[in-house]
């Protein structure tokens, strides 16, 4: 999940406001880690990767020139082969197979049929962020998605992290809060698991935290199991799982 926007002649990765990077919101140009993920997929041939951009660039073909610089387009999901209307994602051995192992999501609808970026919405549903997505009682989609339990959205995003990220906090939350929201969401989706759990300070817990949280979202999706090593090295349709830092 990166937050992207013209700046200084280039692209950039910056968490800002009113749709501008500004000088002290800016983080670094975009191209930078564009190259540690296309260094990635290169050193794990094995290896999905999934950008969701928060995407405010406005510059012609801005993104597409990023991503042919980098290199990354060599490893392009097509928006063509992406599921509509309750279709099946293809399994992750038939990505590998044919080098498609890079899937991008853009939050600007305009860009799926002028660059060929998958616009988001077509294909996710996504609970609230912030303190409202940490309410393990109620699961309720954030604005731009559609309601959580819209089959012929796909793939499932859970947001679990504060407004204000606390570290001193997290330890606690990833213990105990955590599957209690992801069960929550997985009935407010129709009973579907998430694919995508975004958190901050991931490493942080008491105990299994979001690692056994990953290990559980895994075994359900794969094999019905709440722990992913009950399942006996099953395969399953492609699976994807996110840790926001």
């Amino acid at each position: 999940m990166l937050d992207v926007y013209d700046f200084q002649e280039d692209i950039w990765l910056c968490h800002s406001f009113g749709g501008m990077c500004l000088d002290a919101t800016a983080f670094e140009p975009a191209i930078g880690t564009m190259r540690e993920i296309e260094a990635f997929l290169v050193m794990n041939p094995s290896a999905v990767v999934t950008l969701i951009l928060e995407d405010h660039v406005k510059s012609h073909r801005g993104l597409s020139k990023l991503f042919i610089k980098t290199g990354l387009t060599k490893y392009w999901f097509l928006v063509s082969r992406m599921p509509r209307n309750r279709e099946d994602w293809p399994r992750v051995s038939d990505m590998i197979k044919l080098n498609q192992r890079l899937l991008v999501f853009t939050s600007n609808r305009f860009k799926e049929s002028s660059e060929g970026i998958a616009y988001q919405w077509n294909y996710m549903v996504e609970n609230m962020y912030g303190d409202v997505g940490m309410n393990s009682r109620v699961c309720r989609n954030r604005s731009e998605s559609a309601v959580l339990s819209d089959r012929s959205k796909s793939l499932v995003l859970v947001n679990y992290f504060r407004t204000r990220p606390v570290q001193g906090t997290a330890c606690m939350e990833h213990s105990r809060g955590l599957v209690e929201v992801l069960n929550t969401c997985h009935t407010a989706a129709g009973n579907r698991w998430a694919n995508f759990l975004a958190v901050d300070y991931y490493k942080r817990s008491n105990g299994g935290g979001v690692f056994q949280a990953v290990d559980m979202l895994n075994g359900m999706l794969i094999c019905g199991h709440d722990d992913v090593h009950a399942c006996g090295g099953r395969t399953s349709p492609a699976l994807f799982l996110f840790r926001f830092l």
